[in-house]
């Protein structure tokens, strides 16, 4: 039975400590960050990080990120950290940013796929970064969830899949944010976002001047490229329903084209924003939030709603791809396995 820790509304974080030593052993924790809960063990230990594939059900050609609470912890895992790399990680470290930089030895295979390279990230959430420091090595998680499956924004959410898999369980309530960290890596002296996140490409142009975002952000990723970054190439965030993404610019074409949709089937879903739920009262709906903001946080407790109603289609209304609206559209073009239609 794994043991439940509850810090929703407490500020001594009692209990972390026993939490860090078990990650040091090599078990398991479930815990938040200021993104979405990870699934954590001990990234230098690889019958540890071989425990994540397996409760997740991964694959091992997946990159995973490795979480650090400080820069001395950096400087063992990452080496050759250029001009460019560095001024990122001070802008953007600690907070919802993963760089993808050269790793050392002692980095094993397993956490990153293979690769030479390994993401690194430094949480801001007070619950990660201690759990962190009380473990004393970096922590490999990937998002706290069945593989496929939309990621845990909180404890309920998940609690059923993965509570006989992990050694501890740390309830910190909701997280922040609600999308996975935007991961980044230069090649060439020029950032590529190779996923998005709440630091939007704006930002980063901020820094260094200069940005790419990746082809396969709203784009398949090819049967046998190489997977640089967790979130590119598998089945992800979807419901078993199948799923359809409707986008325009025009509310009112938006709001014609799902209902000329909807009306084709007999028990359809509609997620949509709070300002045109209205418009859709014959059907059934779900409130997705109204801000760009609101709906990263909400997203994925949203689609994991769907498989409740069984309905025959889920219709989600698309956002605008600015800022974090990249990142949402993201996630939701690859729930609905590249189903799009803009209109």
């Amino acid at each position: 039975m794994e043991k439940y820790l509850d810090l929703r509304n407490k500020k001594e974080y009692k209990g972390i400590e026993e939490a860090g030593q078990k990650i040091k052993a090599g078990g398991l924790v479930l815990f938040p960050t200021e993104t979405v809960y990870g699934l954590g063990a001990n990234g230098l230990n690889s019958e540890a990080v071989e425990k994540i594939y397996s409760a997740k059900g991964r694959k091992s050609d997946n990159p995973l990120i490795l979480h650090i609470s400080n820069l001395e912890m950096l400087s063992k895992i990452a080496q050759g950290i250029t001009k460019v790399e560095q001024k990122l990680i001070q802008a953007f470290f600690p907070g919802p940013f993963t760089i993808i930089l050269k790793r050392t030895d002692i980095v094993p295979d397993v956490v990153t796929a293979g690769l030479e390279t390994v993401g690194i990230r430094m949480p801001s959430g007070e619950i990660a970064r201690r759990l962190i420091e009380e473990a004393g090595v970096p922590i490999a998680a990937p998002s706290a969830n069945i593989s496929g499956k939309p990621s845990g924004t909180n404890v309920q959410d998940i609690y059923e899949e993965l509570k006989d898999k992990v050694d501890i369980i740390i309830d910190g309530g909701e997280t922040e944010v609600g999308l996975e960290s935007t991961v980044v890596q230069v090649i060439d002296e020029i950032p590529h976002i190779l996923r998005p996140g709440k630091i939007t490409a704006e930002q980063i142009k901020e820094v260094v001047g200069n940005v790419e975002i990746d082809k396969h952000i709203l784009n398949k990723t090819e049967k046998d490229q190489k997977i640089l970054s967790p979130g590119m190439k598998y089945r992800h965030y979807a419901p078993n329903s199948k799923c359809l993404l409707v986008y325009s610019k025009e509310k009112d074409k938006l709001v014609n084209k799902i209902k000329e949709i909807a009306n084709t089937y007999d028990n359809p879903l509609i997620i949509s924003k709070s300002d045109n739920i209205e418009n859709f009262s014959e059907f059934k709906t779900i409130d997705m939030g109204n801000t760009l903001e609101d709906i990263s946080k909400n997203i994925f407790t949203v689609l994991r709603k769907v498989d409740k109603e069984k309905p025959s289609i889920v219709i989600i209304e698309g956002v605008s791809r600015d800022g974090i609206g990249l990142a949402i559209m993201n996630r939701l073009i690859r729930a609905c396995e590249y189903n799009y239609i803009e209109v």
